[in-house]
């Protein structure tokens, strides 16, 4: 992707220089590893672990410390200040364009652990959105989990991609999405729930694509495999992907993020059609 000399957003939050008294995170441990697997690209259900990450977080050494960012994670944010602001001027134009005020998230880059309005967490949980701050959560490490655990592409789309999906969940929050699942979800089954989570979460692959969609309209940044990066990272991270990884079997009732194949399709299906009209995933899916 091209992204050197291009605007970066100055949106950011960039925590990485501190720690908490330089102890193990959760992520270290097989309890980190099975959190990370189940809740890569958690969005809102990152709440769903919240105790579990509280109790971890309270055996902790508070003590901050701080370091110096390596020239690596200095560069790292560099590209991600740039995914944030093209994400930021494709969806102010998408929302000006249906009438519609867009109110941009921050993005907090953290390492280890982190607090937030929807309580602790760590980098097991992989990148999350959390709406009640309107902040988006990224420990960069996860991306190595990615192509190391989930066996996906490495490359710089596959942040890209990651990025925007978890963008799309601040987009669901804005346009009063997310809401309206959870409502719809107090009075339904865990079988429908999950149901509804799945929706939820292929529509933020769908404006995922439909971001790349309006960013390679306006600045022509792809280069060569940067779209296979993004397939590869949602196909690694789908729901029967995972199971059968972790467990061996596939469990459809218990999917809360949809398979492989429609992630990927829903990724697609934004990026080709550029079309916000065609987002409907809980219409679409069974």
């Amino acid at each position: 992707m091209k992204w050197i000399n291009r605007r970066q957003s100055d949106n950011v939050d960039d925590r990485r220089g501190m720690s908490g008294g330089g102890k193990a995170a959760l992520g270290g441990g097989i309890l980190g590893i099975v959190i990370l697997l189940l809740n890569a690209f958690g969005g809102e259900n990152v709440q769903m672990i919240t105790p579990i990450l509280e109790e971890f977080n309270q055996q902790q050494n508070t003590q901050t410390e701080t370091r110096a960012l390596t020239p690596e994670e200095i560069k790292e944010g560099e590209f991600v200040k740039t995914l944030l602001a093209d994400n930021e001027d494709v969806w102010t134009k998408i929302f000006e364009e249906n009438n519609l005020t867009f109110e941009a998230p921050k993005l907090v880059l953290f390492s280890g652990q982190v607090q937030t309005a929807c309580g602790g967490a760590s980098s097991a949980s992989g990148p999350f959105y959390c709406p009640g701050d309107k902040k988006i959560y990224m420990d960069m490490s996860f991306f190595e989990e990615l192509r190391t655990k989930f066996g996906a592409e490495g490359g710089d789309f596959a942040v890209a991609y990651v990025l925007a999906h978890e963008f799309g969940h601040h987009i669901q929050t804005l346009l009063g999405t997310s809401d309206k699942v959870r409502q719809l979800q107090e009075n339904r089954s865990q079988k429908e729930g999950n149901k509804l989570s799945v929706a939820l979460e292929l529509q933020a692959d769908f404006y995922a694509g439909l971001w790349t969609h309006y960013n390679e309209k306006q600045n022509a940044v792809l280069e060569p495999g940067d779209i296979e990066e993004a397939l590869s990272a949602a196909n690694a991270v789908g729901d029967d992907a995972i199971q059968r990884k972790m467990q061996g079997q596939v469990v459809p009732d218990s999917f809360t993020h949809g398979t492989s194949k429609q992630r990927i399709y829903w990724f697609n299906r934004g990026f080709k059609s550029g079309d916000i009209r065609k987002g409907d995933t809980f219409s679409e899916v069974n």
